[in-house]
């Protein structure tokens, strides 16, 4: 017979001072604790007012006391809880309170969550969405998580792995039972069925551009260009705050500073990159190295460039539809030239395939640009004129944004793949399953029927019914202590 368990304590709140703090126990010993600081052990599911004590029969607060016997708890043991005034020496004294109790010790980060999967209370994905939930920045990611957290994607997989299991018993009746009289000849053809409408099924939750790894991860938007473009203005300007250093010399950015948002809903990473040039520095070096390998893998970028200087110098290395080219500093620009840069924008912004940009709109220092042609504006998905010191034109270009990530993310709530742990299952799944379509399979029912057994294993893993030993540390080192 093995031990018992450890009694687990936290705090299960957020960080102190707060209004009110809330410790939690899980454990064997969950309720003889209860008793020893309380006095008492309250009707299960009912808080009860109850005076805490400490060491020597101190007085430590007045509190509210939950008692959960197991089964009926969030982990599936004994849980017991005590919401107390959330300064940090009254949690202090309560923890020294509970670090003297036999069988009791400091749970460690999830742990609380990884006993209520162990116990049966939540399969793999409701604790991945119970994770994205607590991690969740955005009202999109929110309502992702939840659908997860309350088995959206777990019901599925089982779905399938039930219809799964129905047709690899009508393989395995033909295997065992083809001499019994009472056995249709002909069993291959109704599981074949039941395989093709799963692996179409499945391909169809596939093929959703990765809509909600991106809802969960962010979109990712780099800001690159060349130095002294005012990226870091930029960036302090959508962000709303001094999230960079600032300043008139060029090379001032050296590392990746990431800054994160809520547009509209939707969660955007925005990063401010190196000034790309060529650099004796060394540092420099490193910075611009960083800078070009993440705007490669971004979503998308925004290339800024010093409006008041000639364009020939300043332009993106390649066009391309996920890069935007953003001239800056237009408040130093004179009026005329600026409205006829503001012209020249709404020209290039009606994104139409071969534009002829009349020269005559053309700012002095893109027309020598414009009338040889060798970059047309238009290639780029959109031009913006702003000012990120006087603001205009920030507007339009965070709506435009919005608008992107809107179009990039729209729908992923409603995905059930949020990570690729779940998309690498279904993978396996589905290519289980071809395989089981091919037409020489039906000549050789032994291994048609293993190819269902690895497509219905790959769908166990993807709820934690089997052999996930080697992913729960992953999942659950991420959570926070006390969760």
């Amino acid at each position: 017979m093995s031990p018992p368990r450890d009694t687990i304590y936290a705090l299960s709140s957020g960080r102190p001072p707060a209004a009110i703090a809330v410790v939690r126990l899980s454990g064997p010993r969950a309720g003889a604790a209860l008793e020893i600081l309380t006095g008492r052990l309250p009707a299960p599911r009912m808080a009860t007012l109850a005076k805490i004590t400490g060491r020597g029969g101190v007085t430590i607060d007045y509190a509210l006391a939950l008692w959960f016997p197991s089964p009926n708890s969030e982990t599936g043991e004994d849980v017991a809880e005590l919401q107390v005034h959330g300064g940090r020496a009254v949690i202090e004294a309560v923890f020294a309170a509970l670090s003297v109790i036999e069988g009791l010790r400091p749970a460690e980060p999830g742990e609380f969550t990884r006993r209520a999967f162990e116990n049966g209370k939540l399969d793999l994905t409701a604790v991945e969405g119970l994770a994205d939930l607590v991690m969740a920045e955005t009202e999109a990611q929110r309502r992702q998580s939840f659908t997860h957290m309350t088995g959206a994607l777990a019901r599925h997989a089982e779905t399938w792995r039930q219809r799964l299991i129905d047709a690899l018993a009508l393989i395995e009746a033909r295997i065992d039972f083809s001499d019994e009289a009472d056995v249709p000849e002909d069993l291959v053809t109704p599981a074949i069925v039941v395989v093709r409408a799963l692996e179409n099924e499945i391909g169809a939750v596939l093929a959703d551009n990765r809509r909600g790894e991106r809802l969960r991860e962010g979109l990712v938007v780099a800001i690159a260009g060349p130095p002294n473009a005012g990226k870091s203005t930029l960036l302090n300007r959508i962000a709303r705050r001094e999230a960079a250093i600032v300043s008139p010399y060029a090379g001032t950015t050296r590392d990746v500073i990431e800054t994160h948002l809520d547009l509209d809903g939707w969660p955007v990473t925005l990063l401010d990159t190196a000034g790309i040039r060529d650099s004796q520095d060394p540092v420099e070096i490193e910075g611009v190295r960083r800078a070009r390998e993440r705007a490669a893998a971004a979503d998308l970028v925004l290339w800024v460039i010093d409006a008041s200087r000639p364009l020939n110098a300043q332009l993106p290395p390649q066009a391309g539809e996920r890069i935007w080219l953003v001239q800056n500093k237009i408040d130093l620009v004179p009026e005329q030239v600026r409205e006829r840069n503001e012209a020249e924008c709404q020209i290039h912004n009606t994104k139409a395939p071969g534009v002829n940009v009349n020269p005559e709109l053309a700012s002095e220092v893109n027309k020598e640009l414009i009338t040889s042609n060798e970059f047309p504006l238009t290639k780029c998905e959109y031009h913006f004129t702003v000012s990120a010191v006087e603001g205009s034109g920030i507007a339009r270009l965070i709506g435009q944004l919005a608008s992107f990530a809107k179009d990039s993310m729209g729908g992923a709530e409603a995905s059930l793949v949020t990570r690729e742990r779940h998309r690498r299952a279904l993978e396996e799944t589905r290519a289980a399953l071809n395989r089981a379509l091919k037409p020489e399979m039906r000549g050789d029912e032994d291994l048609l029927a293993e190819e269902l057994r690895i497509a219905s294993r790959s769908l166990g893993r993807l709820t934690g019914r089997i052999d996930v030993e080697d992913v729960l540390d992953r999942i659950f080192r991420d959570f926070c202590v006390g969760k």
